[in-house]
């Protein structure tokens, strides 16, 4: 009996490093620090020009017949985190949130029909689907289920039909039986296991749908009251205005080895839809959003840990800007996207965001961006 328990515990902490260090840890776009070739004139194109190149980099180069790929460029999609042609539940949310909100209603019935084909579990939405091997991972991750819930509501408002509410109704359901315990959300939720990991991650928690979600409201008031509590007071500090990455619920106490700019940004743009932003957050993105130091990691202190920037960063600071109406930091952070887009119209990845010397294009990088858009 000792051990098989000790064997359960063991797949449990391998199932919940995987998810977390698998998911968050895919290689993103690097930027660099200048434009040398003489085809890309960014700056020079309109907003709508440069989504339009971006939106087709994406539906002619970087989709399938079983969804949006992870990378342009194919693997073996045999490592631990997704690469090549896999499939994320996490690009098929941003795929409909952007087609609800440049309302079309055909593609965006295409993209959930195809979602629910390549990822939908019994319990939830399987966060990767491998083609090569036909694999559809057994868990979920919350903040991807939470973003396909929140599409079908939106399109319920957006197109005015009952059917996308229903069927949020029904996913939200779904996610509130098996992703929330004791009013608290967790990662992800283990089919096969049937099990919880034992923490949550800051950057997975969706104020804006856990309110919508289909549930008595005592509950609901309860799980929004909880779940905003962790994320705001995993606050670092007001000269590093940045938040911690997990939060473990046994022991009530917060985690992280460095702190990952997109993760905490996606914390400030959570708060920032309900109305809950920190002015000291705001601040700080808008100053180096300006002078275009915004670094992918840092330490707990706020000391860039390198130099590394991403399409990621600068989409999200820009979908921040838009929420809270500050047209300042939207325009700057399209301008630093602007700057990377690749339109040399002879390059494989034209219209996207990539690196042009490894051809390598992550499906992440280039949602965000043509999200931030669309914004």
């Amino acid at each position: 009996m000792k051990i098989r328990i000790a064997l359960f515990l063991g797949i449990f902490v391998l199932c919940s490093l995987f998810i977390y260090f698998g998911r968050l840890n895919q290689p993103k776009q690097t930027l660099v620090d200048s434009v040398t070739s003489e085809n890309h004139y960014g700056d020079r194109l309109p907003n709508q020009e440069k989504r339009q190149v971006l939106y087709q980099f994406i539906i002619n180069r970087l989709s399938g017949s079983d969804g949006i790929f992870t990378n342009y460029l194919d693997t073996d999609q045999a490592l631990n985190v997704a690469t090549g042609h896999e499939v994320l539940s996490e690009s098929e949310g941003l795929m409909m949130r952007y087609y609800v909100m440049t309302k079309q209603q055909d593609a965006f019935d295409k993209e959930w029909a195809l979602a629910k084909q390549t990822l939908n579990l019994s319990s939830g939405f399987s966060y990767r689907y491998s083609p090569k091997t036909d694999k559809r991972y057994s868990l979920n991750a919350a903040v991807d289920d939470l973003r396909i819930i929140r599409a079908l509501y939106e399109a319920g408002d957006m197109f005015e039909d009952a059917r996308y509410t229903e069927e949020a109704d029904t996913y939200g359901g779904r996610f509130y039986e098996n992703n929330v315990k004791d009013r608290n959300v967790y990662d992800f939720y283990d089919e096969s296991y049937k099990m919880t990991n034992d923490f949550i991650t800051l950057c997975y928690i969706d104020l804006t749908t856990l309110q919508k979600l289909p549930i008595k409201s005592d509950k609901a008031q309860q799980l929004s009251s909880n779940m905003l509590s962790v994320v705001q007071d995993g606050y670092l500090s007001d000269p590093f205005p940045f938040y911690e990455t997990r939060y473990q619920y046994e022991t009530s106490s917060y985690s992280s080895e460095n702190i990952n700019t997109v993760e905490s940004l996606l914390v400030i743009l959570s708060l920032s839809e309900v109305k809950q932003q920190n002015p000291s957050s705001i601040r700080y993105l808008k100053e180096h959003v300006k002078s275009g130091t915004l670094y992918g990691q840092y330490t707990l202190e706020g000391t860039p840990t390198n130099d590394i920037q991403s399409t990621a960063i600068y989409a999200i600071t820009a979908m921040i800007g838009s929420q809270i109406g500050d047209h300042e930091l939207y325009e700057n952070s399209i301008r630093r996207i602007s700057q990377y887009q690749i339109l040399d119209t002879d390059s494989l990845l034209y219209g996207g965001f990539g690196d042009e010397r490894t051809q390598t294009a992550y499906s992440f990088d280039n949602l965000m961006a043509l999200l931030a858009f669309a914004y």
